[in-house]
């Protein structure tokens, strides 16, 4: 077998095994967020001053496996990270190895942020705008699964896109980005996320709004932090 086929065979092989530690990461967090899934809801829907209703019995199924699911995804992160360094790190000098493994604990606490920063300022905001759209008009009246799906709209998605810097940091320092050519695509980065916003939030101007403004302001600073990466790779490259 000639060695470019032996080569790709075991990137192959390497990847397979790093995909199956990330799913049995991802299945064993699930059946333990499952198991304590009464314990999880009842925590979220402490300070909920709406009351909450199921259509159906499948409707209750469904929320379980939605609140294990979250937390077995936010709880597989760091795994997921550290898998794709362990990939990436036959490819690295000894100095980068060092480097980019400090971006996987990154990734994790930002990813809390971001889930936090969504879940105790958007979406108070939104929804308590929402309802008073209602007042002397609607009877509210919430399904579990509404809810929750609402509430997921308006969190998962932030703790992503504040992964966003860490990200652009670690492309950065592999020599995949650069700052200037952030900069240049910066027109097209904020296209995309503008569309981004306006599909994972309700159909509302201050959903949009609350949502747009904080991930251009987290891409303006992956820009920053970009050219410190960038900058410090620079003076470390003329040192050697």
């Amino acid at each position: 077998m000639p060695a470019q086929e032996m080569d790709l065979v075991g990137h192959l092989s390497e990847l397979r095994k790093r995909l199956l530690i990330v799913l049995g990461s991802f299945i064993l967090f699930f059946i333990v967020a499952f198991v304590y899934v009464q314990e999880i809801y009842n925590w979220l829907s402490k300070d909920i001053e709406v009351q909450l209703a199921v259509l159906g019995p499948s409707e209750i199924l469904w929320v379980y496996l939605m609140i294990a699911s979250v937390v077995a995804v936010s709880c597989t992160i760091p795994i997921v990270a550290h898998q794709l360094w362990l990939f990436v790190r036959p490819a690295l000098t000894p100095k980068e190895q060092k480097v980019t493994l400090a971006y996987i604990p990154s990734l994790f606490i930002l990813f809390l942020i971001g889930i936090s920063f969504g879940y105790f300022v958007i979406f108070p905001i939104v929804f308590d705008f929402l309802l008073s759209l209602s007042e002397g008009m609607f009877f509210t009246f919430f399904t579990t699964e509404k809810y929750f799906r609402f509430m997921l709209q308006m969190t998962l998605p932030f703790g992503f896109l504040f992964e966003l810097p860490v990200i652009i940091m670690f492309l950065t320092s592999l020599g995949v980005l650069n700052p200037y050519r952030l900069q240049k695509m910066r027109k097209y980065a904020y296209f995309i996320l503008v569309l981004i916003a306006v599909l994972i939030t309700p159909p509302d101007l201050l959903s949009d709004i609350l949502v747009v403004i904080p991930m251009l302001f987290l891409y303006e600073c992956s820009v920053l932090l970009s050219k410190v990466v960038y900058k410090r790779k620079q003076k470390l490259a003329i040192a050697a």
